[in-house]
């Protein structure tokens, strides 16, 4: 028969790894065989734990309190009654007493490294909630000094792991997702509830990292799993996670769900918590549009509860959107006044630091300050760009844009509203294509992600059926990589855009840069010379829109392999509508350039343009660039062509022709086809040539573009596989339908097959954003090469080699991006 400090034990261990059942009956039976004062009182606290999980925890804070009054118990005894009073404090939000409890239970539990880490632990959480992070380290760092080990407790990964949500909610998304795969293995046999939480720590990430999808399916699956277990505190607080997801797309639905949170937090007794989830339904209703007087009066009853509570992050997001409501209703110097109170530091959320530099550009704009506004939004894109260059991932960079969006999105709309060239021309570089301005940083080849990818491409070169074990197998691979890609540091550097004056000194007498900037009712064009810079209003929005939205399928359709009767009359749809597109984007612009060459900076709802068939711009050189800073930087480096490689995947009628072709105009060429064009022969063919052709099928993946890919005899080669590259060519040919494609993250963020390119360091990109017939990119590619092996530059082989769009043939709708 058990001892009753056998099955107390065991109730605890049971515990620990969520079975909160058994860890129940075990304490029952040991309440039942023990007349030990102290051991009772164990039981006792215990057990007050499990139902405050449960239900009431305020009756389980006065059970905890008597216990604390008992005569006789022991020292440690009652820090452990104070520690465990302690953390359904805490669960309630009362931070205050609970402070003062983990505090008082320290000093008698420092003989006990288990007790005392998990006490540690607790108010390290406290701290962290509070968003008091610099002492919330302190706790954690304290934990694994204090058990020394994982394997003396169970707590020391609990404190790495706290660490890493520290790190998470500090911006540092590489290390947090680092710290929870190096304790995952060992913290997920703990069971469900800690498994639970890591989910919902991973789909906060996801979501700062801008990946909102990803992020609420994590998020979702946390709040059901805390919900099977019925602990509606840990439910309530994965739901309160998910509304502050939504808050920037959906206000609406975020509010809802909000909502919900705080009815969950005050069924069981959480008040604090309940308020936070309140703030968060004050922030829902302004970013949807709120104005009204009373939602004032409603911010600064919750903000003075927050700030009660010591919650002062939650008072200052809270205090900044009453600021912005009085704004709106066009009282300035109230908003003023109340933005001199609110207090933001660099300890604040990157969001919080956000939001105040955009609310007080709001006031000035109102207040006619310009000039001000302007340099508000300026320094919060400064404090994006500190923070997106600390990561060395494109997906990771782009993916954060979107707390900054805001900032951009106002300094667009205004530089439009002013119409003077050169503050048209600075926002046009500041913002959009954020990403560009960051500088990148090569990292080593990770010999472990190389073979990721390779097993990835095995899997999906069999197809396998969706549900299946191998898809499954596919779907963690890809979460995998996309992680690992993560953990690279950054450059910790961003370009300033460059001005004006100095495009206009590097673009010549002979080129002319073209910035087409949308806002969300206008299109404008600035036109830069090397003498003028002049803005030209193309009109509104919504009339580039009905022209955008079939072009893909017509240009899918037009470049198929069509029966006779069928190819004239869809052509015929094509040559109108590029026709249009040209009407609003060229014919307004193009008496001022002359016959030059061109750049052009297009706004990211014009990424699948294909350019070079509008009928205005035919025969013209012209390169798409990110932004003409990013072109600047490049344009200083000499174009190496001494080298090229060729690569014919398989299942491409035409792909052995085509690069053996354009293999001719080279010396020494390397061509790769058949048998021999694997994975592994294209990544060292790539990293020793100077340029690269790849006649391939070509797979756009909007899920994940950097798992788009060209397709090769042993599975496809994807975007992640140019981060494993030891060099990078100058320029790449792709000959494969959709991967010029790029998915438009948060308005102006391009992430794709070409971008990935870029990002790593080519010079230029000749890639197709739509199907492309195999014998249309026969013709013209091979006709490029031509051109590069005669010493043009890309732009202007790409020019010479494209035809006219026509009904009687298919177009060829390559870009040249650079």
């Amino acid at each position: 028969m058990l001892s009753a400090e056998e099955l107390y034990q065991r109730g605890v261990a049971a515990s620990s790894a969520g079975r909160l059942g058994t860890a129940r009956r075990y304490y029952v039976r040991a309440a039942e065989r023990t007349t030990d004062a102290d051991l009772s009182a164990l039981v006792e606290i215990s057990a007050a734990y499990l139902d405050a999980e449960r239900g009431d925890i305020a009756a389980s804070i006065a059970r905890l309190t008597g216990v604390i009054g008992r005569p006789g118990l022991s020292a440690k005894t009652l820090g452990v009654a104070h520690s465990q009073r302690g953390l359904l404090h805490a669960r309630t939000g009362a931070s205050a007493s609970a402070l003062r409890d983990f505090t008082e239970a320290l000093p008698p539990l420092s003989d006990d490294p288990r007790q005392a880490g998990r006490t540690l632990n607790n108010r390290g959480n406290l701290h962290m909630q509070n968003g008091a992070l610099a002492e919330a380290r302190r706790d954690f760092q304290k934990v694994l000094e204090v058990l020394g080990a994982p394997d003396e407790d169970f707590n020391y990964d609990k404190a790495l792991f706290n660490l890493g949500y520290t790190e998470q909610l500090a911006g540092d998304l590489a290390s947090a997702l680092r710290t929870l795969d190096r304790v995952q293995p060992r913290l997920s046999g703990l069971g469900p509830l800690v498994q639970a939480t890591m989910l919902q720590m991973r789909g906060e990430v996801l979501v700062t990292a801008g990946l909102v999808s990803e992020g609420e399916e994590h998020l979702a699956g946390a709040a059901a799993a805390y919900g099977r277990e019925r602990l509606g505190l840990f439910q309530g607080e994965s739901e309160f996670v998910r509304a502050r997801a939504l808050l920037v797309h959906e206000p609406r639905t975020a509010r809802l769900v909000a909502a919900k949170a705080a009815r969950r937090f005050r069924r069981h007794g959480s008040e604090v918590w309940a308020l936070r989830a309140d703030a968060v339904q004050i922030e829902a209703r302004v970013m949807a549009g709120g104005r009204d007087l009373a939602l004032v009066h409603e911010a600064d009853a919750l903000a003075t509860h927050l700030r009660e509570e010591g919650l002062t992050h939650d008072a200052a997001l809270v205090a900044l959107h009453a600021a912005r409501v009085c704004i709106r209703q066009g009282d300035l110097g109230e908003a003023a006044s109340r933005l001199r109170l609110v207090r933001v530091s660099e300890a604040s959320p990157i969001g919080t630091r956000l939001l105040r530099h955009e609310v007080r550009a709001d006031l000035d704009r109102a207040r006619g300050r310009r000039r001000s506004s302007y340099r508000h939004l300026r320094v919060g894109l400064a404090e994006l760009h500190t923070w997106q260059a600390s990561f060395g991932s494109l997906d990771l960079q782009s993916g954060v844009v979107r707390h900054g969006r805001q900032l951009a999105v106002d300094g667009l709309r205004m530089a439009v509203a002013d119409g003077r060239p050169e503050v048209l021309f600075e926002w046009s570089e500041r913002g959009r294509m954020l990403v560009s301005r960051v500088v990148p940083v090569r990292a080593p080849a990770d010999p472990a992600v190389a073979a990721e990818l390779a097993e990835l491409r095995w899997l999906q070169s069999q197809q396998p059926e969706p549900r299946s074990r191998e898809a499954r197998r596919m779907a963690e691979l890809q979460q995998v990589i996309r992680q690992h890609a993560w953990y690279g540091g950054g450059s910790g550097v961003f370009d300033e855009p460059c001005t004006l004056a100095e495009v206009q000194q590097m673009l010549g007498a002979d080129r002319a840069l073209v910035a087409y900037v949308a806002t969300a009712d206008a299109l404008v064009a600035l036109v830069v010379t090397d003498e003028t810079a002049t803005v030209r209003r193309l009109g509104d929005r919504a009339a580039l829109d009905a022209v955008l939205g079939g072009l893909h399928p017509d240009l899918d359709m037009a470049g198929s392999d069509l029966p006779g009767p069928f190819a004239a009359p869809v052509r015929r749809e094509l040559v109108v509508r590029l026709e249009r597109l040209d009407a609003l984007l060229v014919e307004p612009v193009r008496q001022l350039l002359g016959d030059r060459r061109l750049v052009l900076t297009p706004s990211g709802l014009l990424a699948g343009v294909p350019w070079g068939l509008l009928p205005g711009w035919h025969g013209r050189p012209l390169s798409v660039t990110r932004s003409a800073t990013s072109w600047r930087s490049r344009e200083t480096a000499p174009l190496r062509l001494r080298s090229a490689g060729f690569v014919a995947g398989p299942r491409v009628a035409r792909a052995a022709a085509e690069v053996e072709a354009a293999a001719e105009v080279w010396d020494a060429p390397v061509v790769l086809a058949g048998e021999s064009a694997t994975a592994d022969a294209v990544s060292d063919l790539a990293a020793r040539v100077d340029v690269l052709h790849v006649s391939a099928h070509g797979r756009h993946s909007a899920e994940n573009p950097l798992f788009s890919g060209v397709e090769l005899v042993d599975g496809p080669w994807f975007g992640y596989d140019i981060d494993q590259l030891a060099q990078i060519p100058d320029v790449v040919l792709l000959s494969a339908c959709e991967v010029g494609r790029s998915q438009v993250r948060f308005g102006e963020e391009l992430v794709g097959m070409t971008t990935a390119w870029l990002h790593a360091g080519a010079r230029c990109v000749i890639a197709s954003a739509a199907a492309v017939n195999d014998a249309a990119a026969h013709d013209v590619l091979v006709a490029v090469h031509r051109g590069l092996g005669a010493g043009q530059e890309p732009a202007d082989a790409l020019a010479a080699a494209l035809p006219e769009v026509s009904e009687e043939a298919p177009p060829a709708p390559f870009v040249c991006f650079c």
